[in-house]
């Protein structure tokens, strides 16, 4: 390759991670339009990890969880956070720069992974550049990088260890090191990597067992270095705190199945075959199929995407339409032509379904980022191969003066652009305002107010309408921790979920009460649709499409 080639492709390359940060860090702070709860929980406890090393709770450096409000998250994405937060302040932006950072490097490193897929092919470099250009346009990929997901910063550490372990068994084997970090990194950020990652080292471990013998010794301290970061979660991991979660959401913990199956058998006379055929662990398995195809149903790809606004704008796919012909050729030539290391697409795809096939709540974009970005580099591969065609064709007819070889891909191109084009102005334009009641937005405005008021008042009492409003106001007054931690008000109940009903002259009651106005001078802040009469209103707060949200009002 000359040098002028070189270039090109870097060049190339550069525009594709800028086209990628620009799509990730643009108007980050204000789009989405508010933070979630659990946003607003990552951005105090790394706010509170930068101050004493200390969560939220007090528990010096969490190694294995972050209590939160129960559901006891992987630690990991709070302390990428401490230093952003730390040179940014606690604020919007600085809460989900972790994402939007290895979102855009995922954008980057994916083309370095493609490179080590096709590694044998002449096509390898379009391959790669067409995969991270369609990663760093993906309404699915865009959308998880610009909150703080911690899906999102998990799927760059599964790039990262699929990308190292195939460069370590060509020919950097020391990158096995890089591997086993990098797997294991991923099982202290999202609960779903801790089935989908042992699965994918397990694969591939079997796949590459004769050349992970013969650099057996390299191939042995990245296991002892892998089992050595991952004891400290260990034994977490087998706590009933660590089940909690998946108890709250997996199909599993579905009542109605053993009822469903009961009642089947019982409709038999009990009979021995009846007891097989409607088997609850049977149902379970037709449960459990049927979620997981949810995952790549074509409506949720290409046409709808995800129920929940926050992982789709509900007006595009995952996927763009467009995307469709070429995924569907790509997986079809994929197979066909059987290039390089060709199978780690597929089995990566299907194996970072898994979990998500066992939750209630399906399709989910969240729970499968994981396999991405198999979707984008099925779809390249798709679009090269017809590329390929264009450029055979255009050759044969040459001599008819067709420009074939140009017009068609250009006027492919086009209607992709089309395609993206729509979705950015829904994104930019259209959906803070359609969906900021989505994002719990109207917090943060009428806690302004409060902070502007507070000190004509002994109390202010918040409602739990919006969900979670204490980590709001700790995120948003930015209260000392170690304050906090003294004053706070919990209770936890024998589930393990965790509610903080007050800290400091803020109150936030399970049941709303205004008995303390009888001695004392009281701000409520209430739905608007739950209003007592005979109320004095301060201030309104609406959403952004105009909607009346929360009322300051005293009684």
């Amino acid at each position: 390759m000359n040098f002028s080639k070189f270039l090109s492709w870097k060049i190339i390359l550069t525009a594709i991670v800028l086209i990628a940060a620009f799509l990730r860090f643009y108007n980050l702070g204000t789009n989405p339009p508010s933070l979630t709860w659990d946003e607003a929980a990552w951005g105090y406890n790394a706010y509170s990890l930068g101050i004493d090393g200390r969560d939220e709770f007090g528990r010096f450096l969490p190694h294995d969880y972050l209590e939160s409000f129960g559901d006891f998250k992987p630690p990991l994405y709070a302390y990428a956070d401490v230093l952003p937060v730390k040179v940014l302040g606690l604020n919007e932006f600085s809460t989900r720069f972790p994402s939007a950072f290895f979102g855009t490097l995922t954008v980057l490193l994916t083309f370095f992974l493609v490179e080590r897929i096709f590694y044998k092919s002449k096509n390898k470099r379009k391959y790669a550049l067409f995969s991270a250009f369609f990663l760093a346009i993906s309404p699915w990929h865009i959308l998880l990088s610009r909150a703080a997901f911690e899906a999102n910063v998990a799927s760059f550490f599964v790039v990262l260890g699929v990308w190292a372990f195939l460069a370590a068994v060509q020919d950097r084997k020391w990158y096995l090191v890089i591997s086993a970090v990098s797997f294991t990194l991923t099982m202290y950020t999202f609960n779903t990597e801790r089935v989908v990652s042992p699965l994918l080292v397990i694969i591939l471990a079997l796949i590459f067992r004769k050349k992970l013998w013969e650099m057996k010794k390299v191939a042995i301290v990245s296991a002892v270095v892998g089992m050595v970061l991952f004891l400290p979660t260990f034994k977490f991991l087998l706590s009933p705190q660590a089940a909690l979660r998946f108890q709250q959401v997996n199909i599993f913990s579905d009542i109605n199945v053993v009822k469903t199956a009961n009642q089947e058998i019982a409709n038999d006379g009990n009979a021995a075959w009846s007891k097989i055929i409607h088997n609850r662990r049977l149902l379970y398995s037709v449960d459990f199929v049927k979620h997981y195809f949810d995952n790549l149903s074509p409506l949720f790809l290409f046409i709808k995407g995800d129920g929940n606004p926050k992982f789709s704008t509900q007006t595009v796919g995952q996927m763009y339409i467009w995307d469709i012909v070429f995924f569907a050729g790509g997986a079809f030539l994929l197979f066909k032509r059987k290039e390089g290391y060709w199978w780690v697409i597929p089995i990566w795809l299907l194996v970072g379904i898994i979990p998500a096939a066992t939750a209630e709540q399906t399709p989910h974009a969240l729970r499968i980022e994981a396999s991405l970005p198999t979707f984008q580099i099925i779809t390249a591969y798709g679009f090269v191969m017809f590329l390929e065609w264009v450029k055979n064709k255009s050759l044969n007819l040459k001599k008819h003066n067709l420009k074939l070889g140009m017009l068609l891909p250009l006027a492919v191109l086009a209607i992709l652009f089309v395609n993206f084009l729509y979705f950015y102005h829904d994104y930019f334009y259209q959906y803070p305002y359609e969906y900021s009641g989505e994002w719990q937005y109207g917090y943060k405005q009428s806690i302004q107010y409060v902070m502007s008021v507070q000190n004509q008042y002994d109390y202010i009492q918040m409602t739990h309408a919006l969900g979670r409003p204490y980590i709001y106001y700790l995120f948003y007054t930015k209260t000392d921790p170690s304050v906090y931690r003294k004053e706070a008000i919990i209770h936890r109940d024998t589930f393990g979920f965790v509610t903080i009903l007050g800290f400091g002259k803020y109150l936030f009651p399970e049941n709303y009460t205004y008995n303390l106005s009888k001695t004392k001078k009281v701000l409520y802040i209430n739905t608007p649709y739950n209003l007592p009469k005979n109320i004095h209103i301060l201030k309104t707060f609406y959403l952004l499409n105009g909607q009346p949200v929360l009322v300051a009002y005293t009684i």
